[in-house]
């Protein structure tokens, strides 16, 4: 038992690392050729690396089986869309130099999570998780007496599709891996329709005229898919619980990148609501521990 629960907590970390650290690196690497292409890629080679791992791990069943069931089927359809505005608005941070706004919102996705679960899931909600969401609302109320054009509209957005697509992908309930190859098939015509439009008009920088950069763009969907594995894997592992506190490795790590190797702006104001953030972060880590 003790050795599954260490090998949670390596694959969680690892995940989050990932997340947190290698997706950055690599993303805004290759922002270069513009977040939109950017964003194409992801979608595109994330559906076909699930492809891949659903016949691999031999799933296609479960895959059918959702199919045939419409309503998960709509359900996948909005946590799709869901998902699709998340990592284009992740990408559009990470190429813009806005790597610390989105840093905000992984801070506090989780707080809001507790909120959405408790006004649809009637899940509890004790003195410290509510302290918690309270410090959330008061650090955005900040940014948005103090300085408007400060606010981090990237971090909410991100915060907000990511908490709401964690509640939907809860209600229908189904494999993640599977689930999120439903949904990027969703997105796929999309994609493969704006791909279309920007290698017409010239636009894009995937050519196999340049076949270094092409297969580095490939790697955009291995980025996506490895740390969801390792991080669902371990939360399968060790529960939600302990694997909520790891995964504030993948923020952390976003803002010391984007702070210290990136060298982004952050105003004072900012520094003031991200205390704030932090103190609700620290409470709701201690309240997740005590009930664990």
């Amino acid at each position: 038992m003790k050795q599954e629960f260490n090998k949670g907590i390596i694959l969680t970390s690892l995940g989050s690392f990932w997340w947190g650290f290698i997706g950055v690196i690599y993303f805004q690497y290759v922002s270069f050729i513009g977040h939109v292409e950017l964003v194409v890629h992801r979608c595109l080679w994330t559906a076909v690396m699930l492809i891949f791992t659903t016949t691999f791990f031999s799933k296609w069943k479960i895959f059918l089986k959702i199919l045939s069931n419409k309503e998960k089927m709509i359900g996948l359809f909005i946590s799709g869309l869901l998902i699709f505005i998340n990592w284009a608005v992740w990408i559009y941070a990470v190429a813009t130099d806005r790597i610390i706004d989105a840093s905000f919102g992984y801070f506090i996705m989780p707080i809001i999570s507790v909120l959405l679960g408790y006004i649809f899931f009637k899940e509890n909600l004790n003195n410290k998780r509510v302290v918690s969401i309270v410090l959330v609302f008061i650090s955005i109320l900040i940014l948005i007496f103090f300085n408007l054009k400060s606010l981090p509209w990237v971090g909410i957005i991100v915060a907000l599709s990511w908490a709401f697509y964690n509640l939907i992908r809860k209600k229908i309930n189904v494999d993640t891996d599977v689930g999120l190859l439903v949904e990027s098939l969703y997105i796929l015509p999309f994609a493969l329709i704006v791909f279309y439009i920007l290698t017409k008009n010239g636009f894009n920088d995937f050519s196999l005229s340049n076949p270094g950069l092409s297969l580095f763009l490939l790697l955009a969907g291995p980025m996506t898919v490895i740390p969801l594995f390792l991080y669902v894997r371990g939360v399968e592992l060790i529960g939600l619980g302990p694997t909520g506190m790891i995964f504030y490795i993948t923020p952390t790590l976003q803002f010391l990148l984007g702070f210290f190797y990136y060298n982004e702006e952050f105003s004072l104001v900012k520094f003031a609501s991200f205390i704030i953030i932090w103190i609700a972060v620290i409470i709701y880590l201690k309240d997740l521990y005590e009930t664990n």
